[in-house]
């Protein structure tokens, strides 16, 4: 290690002694004190990872020391994670490159044992668990069956990796949310480590295959999302290039009001800064504000940082970081160590402190924040619940729109005895449904799924109790949840279940149908399981706009279930009132939520408990030894897990019968030879498409369509539908996955106007002819006709998923040109090799007049040096438009992994490089 700054020096704790690089010492050749939190840790990453310029130079540091606030990033950085977690959807697809990289290092000339984990990788099986069963007492034990019988081939294969690679752990399904047990277990805050015979302490950092990894920024850990080639490269050693980033400075003041949760806060946080703009950059939060907000407040805001476009959303270590290492059951010693080493560092906060200085400022009184919903489909639209009956009908008449079917009823007014229910649905389309308990009638948006769900909501108590609080309210009031809404209750680890118990208010979430139905993602990641047959059958019928709420963090098209058009984001007290409303046409600060046994009104506010009740239940039940007794065998597993079949073997033996497992093609041909950057000619468009194409879009995480390419490439190798499984299940298949390449249910192909669905035209015949994209891009495959995707803005949102970028590049698309892109997506891209292109600022393909029936050439990218490159786009009659756009390979190194193909072929060579000399 170099140290032109003669930064090393030493920390005495617990009787230990530790080697560190000090901000202190450096703090004397530079101003220091301005710094944002986040700059600090970037700065101690490149002091101690300098090596003379190969990777970190001393100019790097000095860029960082002098970092202008205001300054646009222009300045490339090497940043080193202290370790990677990962979830299964991500995992598996990691661990199988891994796998493929291991037969193609060797093939190369090197080891197989050059392919091991050299940090600390964890990988959290938490996404696979469906709400297959719900609303039932067994419902755990039976979708946990269901999951192992369906998953037991990855599962087995992760068994595999587990063994076959050093410094690699598995923590089993049924555990918890890979978030929650990073926040609650992984997280160490400050590492510790032995390099060279040497005991070195240092920041926790993180790089995670899911985007909402920022969770972990609420207790000062530094980490983002990244894809999951990006992260195998840092696994194998590699660091991440970036550019010194801008950060914008949240002030927080005031204390949340009564009767407003963290869901809330969050959600206004998220309007807040998609309206301020922060893609790209890092947000930290500051103020006097921190002292009253709990760490598993932060951790909800950090959690979100992608939904607001940040890649971080930082909070700095204080007392109530380790007052939470402590509640979490950390050792003493660990908390000892954090405190002596954020207070050496310059990094522990107290309040009062001076400011840093910042990229720009924004500034909230938490004081202001009301109880709000986000939805019908994008996180960042924020919804007064005040407003929300106002909101529903705005929107619903776009998700209707093109409805043929439906009839009205006006009968119903004078049915039964709810005429409040009666009059949302006079003269609407209404299908009359029978259930266990009579029949009933699902309307436009009637809810049909209430679920308690994802890392966002779950690790927080505060929210959790107050759910149950106002499920005992609503209990003793006699009130129901509505028949026709599917409730499950998903929480994020063991402790949540075990504190709920000990509130006594399992019981009472159950009493309204919220049993426990599995420790994972669930409803939030898709997994949503089939709805009843009968209201699957109602909604069809009139094809009704029916909405979900979930205490999730996505509400994307197509994501939550195939037959919800529409999706909230609510608090989860607000999902069990919306459960018993049983509808979102209706205003829950005036309108009854129900009757009680006397047949009077009931409203929300009568049954809301107050924060001091919150506050003292949590008090009452949230303790140590509940984190102590559910994280002590954290990585042995059930004997379910324990029990399944794994080979044992340096290289994975490959079954060419699976459709879970396969060798993917990217490796296949690959020589030592390291290739150019070439110009495109004769694009042809594979997709034309608008604003706010997700990853989800892309590549969904869902339910495979049995007459999908995907689900008849399955049925073709014996697979019956109802053994599909999912999207998400299936990445380590490729042959699965490329199928489902833009074959969400929901996206738009431009060439059919507001047609949904994942098609496109095949200019290879004359007329064109429409077909599915996969069977379209093989067809240009055969051809050998290059391909070309346009898109608008925030292309590329959401989940930070490979395959959305994998793909792309298997289906032969060779660029991708939009009005902007998602960070995480277009560092993807380059990863996979595929170019992204940006428009210059102002123009679009609309204002180009670009139909998509042109015929492209891209040229002028001089191997990569070319920050713009010239389209031309050639019509039919011959015409042509020029135009420029960015050239998106931000850095020198992403410029190197494009002229290797990827960035697993680049490591790859360096690796098989190394063995050779």
């Amino acid at each position: 290690m170099a140290d032109s700054f003669s930064t090393r020096d030493r920390l005495e704790v617990n009787g230990k002694s530790y080697a560190y690089a000090s901000l202190a010492k450096l703090g004397k050749q530079f101003d220091l004190a301005r710094l944002p939190y986040s700059m600090k840790i970037l700065l101690e990453n490149l002091l101690r990872h300098e090596d003379g310029g190969v990777t970190v130079g001393k100019e790097h540091i000095e860029a960082v020391a002098r970092w202008d606030a205001t300054a646009e990033p222009d300045t490339e950085i090497a940043f080193m994670p202290a370790r990677v977690v990962l979830q299964d959807f991500t995992g598996v697809p990691c661990v199988v490159d891994l796998a493929a990289m291991r037969d193609a290092v060797a093939r190369l000339g090197g080891s197989p044992e050059q392919i091991n984990p050299l940090i600390p990788s964890e990988l959290v099986i938490d996404h696979s668990v469906q709400v297959d069963v719900f609303g039932r007492a067994d419902a755990l034990d039976l979708n946990g069956k269901i999951e192992f019988e369906r998953n037991k081939e990855r599962y087995g294969f992760l068994r595999w990796g587990q063994n076959a690679f050093e410094d690699f752990k598995v923590v089993p399904p049924n555990t918890g949310i890979v978030h929650q047990v990073n926040l609650e277990h992984l997280a160490r805050v400050v590492m510790e480590r032995d390099v060279d015979g040497e005991t070195w302490a240092f920041p926790d950092t993180v790089f995670g295959t899911d985007s909402h990894t920022t969770m972990i920024n609420g207790i000062g850990v530094l980490g983002w999302g990244v894809g999951g080639i990006e992260a195998e490269a840092a696994m194998l050693g590699q660091p991440s290039s970036m550019l010194i980033p801008q950060v914008v400075g949240f002030k927080l003041t005031g204390r949340m009001p009564e009767g407003a949760t963290a869901t809330d806060l969050v959600l206004t946080v998220t309007q807040m800064l998609r309206s301020h703009g922060v893609v790209g950059k890092f947000v930290e939060f500051f103020g006097e504000g921190l002292q009253h907000l709990p760490l598993a407040d932060r951790a909800t805001i950090g959690n979100m940082s992608p939904e607001y476009g940040a890649t971080c959303g930082i909070f700095p270590i204080d007392a109530e970081a380790t007052r939470y290492m402590r509640l979490s059951g950390r050792s003493e010693e660990q908390i000892a160590l954090v405190e002596a080493y954020a207070k050496a560092q310059g990094l522990w906060h107290e309040p009062g402190q001076t400011e840093a200085s910042y990229s720009s400022v924004v500034e909230l009184d938490m004081a202001t924040v009301k109880p709000s919903l986000a939805g019908p489909k994008r996180p960042q639209d924020r919804v007064l619940l005040e407003d929300m009956k106002d909101n529903f009908n705005t929107n619903v008449t776009g998700f209707v729109a093109n409805r043929k079917v439906g009839c009205a009823v006006h009968e119903l007014a004078t049915e039964g005895g709810d005429q409040p229910q009666a009059d949302r649905l006079a003269a609407k389309p209404v299908s009359k449904i029978s259930l266990d308990d009579g029949e009933h009638h699902l309307a436009d948006g009637s809810v049909v799924i209430a679920a308690i769900t994802s890392c966002t909501n779950t690790s927080n108590p505060a929210v959790m109790l107050g759910a149950g609080l106002l499920a005992r309210n609503a209990v003793a009031k006699g009130l129901k949840a509505a028949p026709w809404v599917k409730t499950s209750l998903g929480p994020g680890s063991l402790v949540v279940t075990d504190y709920l118990k000990k509130a006594g208010l399992m019981d009472e979430l159950e009493k309204l149908g919220f049993f426990v139905v599995g420790y994972g993602c669930t409803t939030c990641i898709g997994n949503s399981g089939p709805l009843p047959e009968a209201v699957s059958k109602g909604i069809a019928e009139n094809d009704l706009a029916v909405a979900a709420v979930l205490s999730g963090n996505r509400n994307f098209e197509g994501r939550i279930h195939a037959e919800v058009k529409m999706n909230y984001l609510a608090s989860p007290p607000l999902v069990v009132a919306y459960a018993i409303a049983g509808t979102v046409d209706i205003d829950l600060t005036s309108e009854p939520l129900g009757q009680d046994r006397d047949g009077k009104d009931v409203y929300l506010r009568d049954i809301w408990p107050s924060n001091r009740e919150i506050g003292d239940t949590i008090a009452a039940t949230v303790g140590p030894e509940m984190f102590a007794a559910n994280y002590a065998d954290v990585f042995k597993g059930d004997t379910r897990w324990n029990s399944m079949a794994s080979p044992e073997s340096e290289l994975y033996p490959w079954d060419e019968a699976s459709t879970y497992i396969k060798n993917p093609p990217y490796f296949d041909g690959m020589t030592m030879e390291v290739g150019a950057i070439e110009d495109i000619h004769g694009a042809r468009v594979l997709g034309l498409f608008g604003d706010s194409i997700t990853t989800d879009h892309i590549s969904p995480a869902g339910s495979i369509k049995k007459d999908s390419p995907a689900g008849l490439f399955l049925q073709s190798r014996g697979v019956q539908p109802a053994d599909f499984n999912s999207y998400g299940s299936r990445r380590g298949n490729d042959d699965v996955m490329v199928r489902g390449t833009f074959a969400n249910i929901r996206i738009k192909n431009r060439f059919f106007g507001g047609e949904e669905g994942g098609n496109t035209l095949y200019f290879g015949s004359n007329p064109p002819e429409k077909m599915p994209i996969y069977d379209a891009a093989m067809k240009y495959k055969a051809d050998g006709t290059p391909l070309v995707v346009i898109a608008g803005k925030e292309y590329g949102t959401g989940s930070s998923r490979d395959w959305a970028a994998k793909g792309t590049n298997l289906l032969g698309v060779k660029a991708v040109i939009t009005e902007s892109f998602e960070r995480i997506h277009r560092s993807n891209l380059v990863g996979m090799g595929v170019l992204p292109l940006q428009f210059i600022e102002g123009e679009s393909a609309t204002s180009l007049g670009l139909d998509g029936t042109e015929t492209f050439a891209i040229t002028g990218l001089e191997d990569g040096a070319a920050k713009r490159a010239t389209v031309t786009a050639t019509a039919t009659d011959g015409s042509s438009k020029v135009f420029q756009a960015e050239v998106m390979l931000l850095t020198p190194k992403e410029v190197e992994y494009f002229r290797n193909g990827g960035l697993l072929h680049y490591v790859l060579r360096q690796l098989a490089g190394r063995r050779g000399a």
